[in-house]
């Protein structure tokens, strides 16, 4: 009961199906001579075959218990921070780099922001979401589904879904189905991170009003930009949106 309640408290659902374990694998696809950061392994469904293929093994795991079991069943050769993904210091990622992980659905958007400007290092990513979020990340202009989290994502990684995962695959049900999102980092050019964010969260504060409207906090030269400033955020490119910055 116990275990119950901190699995909760920490969004923990674990995959016990063996066969959407193979295909999780299979789609990750690990080698020898591959280093893997996993975030949320729980009791290791996926860590254990991806140890088995892999050079080198780091986890982010929040769970004591979850720490010792995974210490006992995996041996000294397997790296593990005891702490909150969200607060762990992330400069051990070195170059090619495999990130995977079963991330909290209530946290991940968090997460993936977290490993954003890490992908000039990472290789690749491999997070399981809520499928209605996979469907955010893998949005594009004019979808319903594009917005201020999509854009982030979408400067950083190309995106796609490569399998959805039912409910009936976990211990605990979640109410949802999930899917698996294969990220791939882009070659970015360089852009201040913190000035193109907060032209992203303004253009979408409110979906009703146009980017004009939206962006008037910032003193932009819509005479130089040959850009409708009628449209609104949801219609706007990666590109449009480079431009916005640009000239702000």
């Amino acid at each position: 009961m116990i275990d119950r309640i901190v699995r909760r408290r920490f969004g923990q659902n674990y995959l016990i199906d063996k066969s959407v374990i193979f295909q999780i694998v299979e789609k990750i696809n690990p080698s020898k001579e591959d280093n893997f950061i996993e975030i949320g392994p729980g009791r290791g469904a996926i860590t254990k075959n991806i140890q088995k293929n892999s050079k080198n093994l780091t986890l982010i795991e929040i769970n004591k218990d979850n720490v010792d079991y995974l210490r006992a069943v995996l041996g000294n050769k397997v790296k593990i921070f005891e702490e909150d993904v969200l607060k762990v210091n992330l400069g051990f990622i070195n170059n090619d780099d495999r990130v995977i992980g079963n991330l909290p659905y209530n946290i991940a958007s968090q997460i993936i922001l977290r490993f954003l400007e890490s992908n000039r290092k990472i290789f690749d990513m491999h997070f399981m979401v809520q499928k209605e979020m996979a469907e955010v990340i893998t949005s594009s202009p004019g979808n319903k589904n594009w917005n201020k989290f999509a854009v982030k994502v979408a400067f950083f990684f190309d995106t796609e879904i490569l399998m959805d995962i039912s409910p009936d695959a976990f211990d605990i049900k979640p109410k949802v189905n999930s899917s698996l999102v294969r990220f791939k980092p882009k070659d970015t050019k360089p852009f201040e991170k913190k000035k193109l964010f907060k032209i992203i969260d303004l253009s979408f504060q409110s979906k009703r009003k146009t980017i004009f409207n939206n962006l008037k906090k910032f003193d932009v030269n819509w005479e130089k930009l040959k850009l409708d400033r009628n449209l609104r955020a949801e219609q706007l490119s990666l590109e449009d949106f480079l431009e916005i910055y640009k000239n702000a």
